[in-house]
């Protein structure tokens, strides 16, 4: 019975511990490809919050951006931002619905819906234009950003957009949002 009891015992910790051996022989194993990503390739992937932190350097205004919006943006959003589902591209009206969200009839649009300008920033950064996303120079998008917050008149059409001007902008919308209570929410701060 002791003997038995022993080898249970002995089976026991086995099991135990041979997952721990295959991990660690696991961590052990180099494979010979790939490199640690660099702070610079991670950056591509994160977001830049409503505070702005991680916005890069450079600065742009409407004038540059007005050139850049006609070259890139127009063909999907129109020549006067107001959108192109008719002919079939689908890109969205930009400007304009302000005070319409609460009605039947709601147009969302930079101008209506965005609480923050730093998440416009972020999100021409990486989704923008839609056929070659993340070809805009980081002046470029400040511009690009400058024209529509411009043409919206957030700002005033001689402003300039940075990482120091855009997290100042106060969005029409801003406190039309409910905070979220999510928990991991609180990784990021």
């Amino acid at each position: 019975m002791c003997t038995r009891n022993i080898l249970l015992a002995a089976a026991c910790v086995g099991l135990v511990l041979a997952p721990l051996c295959v991990r660690a022989q696991m961590q052990e194993a180099r494979y010979g490809f790939g490199t640690p990503a660099s702070p610079e390739e991670l950056a591509k992937f994160m977001a830049i919050p409503a505070d702005g932190r991680g916005l890069p350097n450079g600065s742009g205004n409407a004038a540059k951006g007005a050139k850049l919006y006609a070259e890139n943006c127009a063909a999907c959003h129109g020549d006067r931002l107001e959108g192109n589902p008719a002919k079939g591209i689908g890109g969205d009206k930009l400007i304009g619905g302000r005070g319409s969200l609460a009605t039947k009839t709601p147009v969302k649009t930079v101008e209506s819906y965005w609480p923050y300008a730093t998440t416009l920033f972020d999100y021409v950064k990486r989704s923008m234009p839609f056929a070659t996303p993340g070809s805009l120079s980081d002046d470029d998008v400040y511009s690009v950003v400058a024209y529509i917050l411009s043409e919206a008149k957030i700002i005033q059409p001689t402003d300039t957009m940075s990482a120091a001007t855009l997290p100042k902008v106060t969005m029409p919308n801003r406190s039309g949002f409910e905070p979220d209570p999510r928990p991991e929410l609180q990784l990021y701060r």
